[in-house]
């Protein structure tokens, strides 16, 4: 479908994905935004009343995407559980090494946003990242892993350790060392359920 016959609404959110994820989030003026859509700054707060409600119906609309992408990565991957887990690393690194990459968007919102915690995209934020968290705890338990929280929450940390470092560096192979530190992780406590039963 052309853009020009979206839906008003889905051609400001795709004309904000575009330039918020490209250039942050406080480089970007609504002007910008408006003029991407192809339409003007009036019927942009029309649709949304302010740029923190517009940065937040950001963050929101790739929320499910994102999560669907690491879970269709994790499926994709025909091993065990460590190599499931290993997947969404290594498909991390080759994303990153497309010229339009700029890490997370979720991570580097939250970095424009640091002195305003309480921001509502800060939450939509923070939702993601618990959301994907007890994602990886579900597939930890159900495969018998007793401490699957703990187990997700130091995958997460070495994913997100991962986005910043490679971004930072510009360098796609920290996603594929952090992948083989999440595979020795989820290995060791598969092991154990093995050992255990």
């Amino acid at each position: 479908m052309e853009t020009s016959k979206l839906p008003t609404k889905d051609r400001i959110i795709d004309a904000a994905n575009k330039l918020f994820y490209a250039e942050g989030i406080k480089a970007v003026s609504v002007d910008a935004i408006a003029a991407q859509a192809g339409i003007t700054k009036k019927t942009l707060y029309y649709h949304y009343r302010s740029k923190d409600d517009l940065i937040t119906a950001y963050l929101t609309s790739r929320d499910q995407p994102n999560l669907a992408l690491f879970a269709a990565w994790f499926e994709q991957e025909q091993g065990d559980l460590a190599d499931k887990v290993g997947a969404i690393f290594v498909n991390l690194a080759k994303a990153a090494e497309h010229p339009k990459w700029q890490g997370c968007g979720f991570l580097r919102t939250t970095a424009e946003l640091a002195n305003m915690p309480g921001h509502p995209a800060i939450k939509v934020g923070v939702a993601h990242k618990k959301k994907f968290e007890a994602w990886l705890a579900g597939e930890f338990s159900s495969c018998g892993i007793g401490a699957a929280e703990a187990l997700a929450r130091q995958i997460v940390l070495l994913m997100d350790g991962a986005f910043a470092t490679m971004l930072l560096h510009r360098d796609p192979s920290y996603a594929q060392s952090a992948g083989e530190a999440a595979r020795v992780l989820v290995g060791v406590a598969c092991s154990e359920v093995k050992y255990n039963h």
